[in-house]
């Protein structure tokens, strides 16, 4: 394990039913990086934006973001922009993880700089499948940038 494999992993979902089920392929999978939510937009760019800025926030930004597309009020492809067009939040890999199959859904996340797009599948055993190659990829696999280690 390298110390950015333990940076916090940021799941932005406003459902709690599926943040449950994520978490439980997360433990499944034996993920050891602490896993925070944000329940909207909003919260997580308060979160990515202020950190190590406010008491309580943690002190490092995460490995990546999994960021859920349609949330009321401020939606994924405007906290997706704002990470996107930040010079300090840029590098961190946001993955989309949405109901969406939607091509030009997937293609504006791609052209707003997701580095990833993944639909949330219905079955519990395929986001078990998914929550594994996320893990075996973004943590196991891909060289991830060090943005404030």
């Amino acid at each position: 394990m390298t110390a950015l494999s333990l940076k916090p992993i940021l799941v932005v979902e406003d459902s709690a039913e599926d943040f449950t089920a994520l978490g439980r392929a997360f433990r499944k999978h034996a993920l050891p990086n602490p896993v925070l939510r944000c329940e909207d937009g909003d919260q997580a760019l308060e979160y990515l934006q202020g950190y190590g800025k406010r008491a309580g926030w943690p002190q490092m930004l995460p490995a990546f973001v999994l960021l859920d597309l349609n949330m009321p009020g401020t939606d994924g492809r405007t906290v997706l922009g704002v990470l996107k067009q930040d010079p300090y939040l840029q590098s961190i890999p946001v993955i989309i993880f949405s109901t969406s199959t939607n091509v030009r859904d997937i293609e504006d996340c791609y052209r707003l700089g997701a580095n990833s797009y993944l639909t949330k599948p219905i079955e519990y055993s395929v986001l078990e499948e998914k929550t594994r190659l996320l893990i075996s990829y973004w943590l196991g696999t891909s060289e991830l940038p060090f943005p404030n280690s």
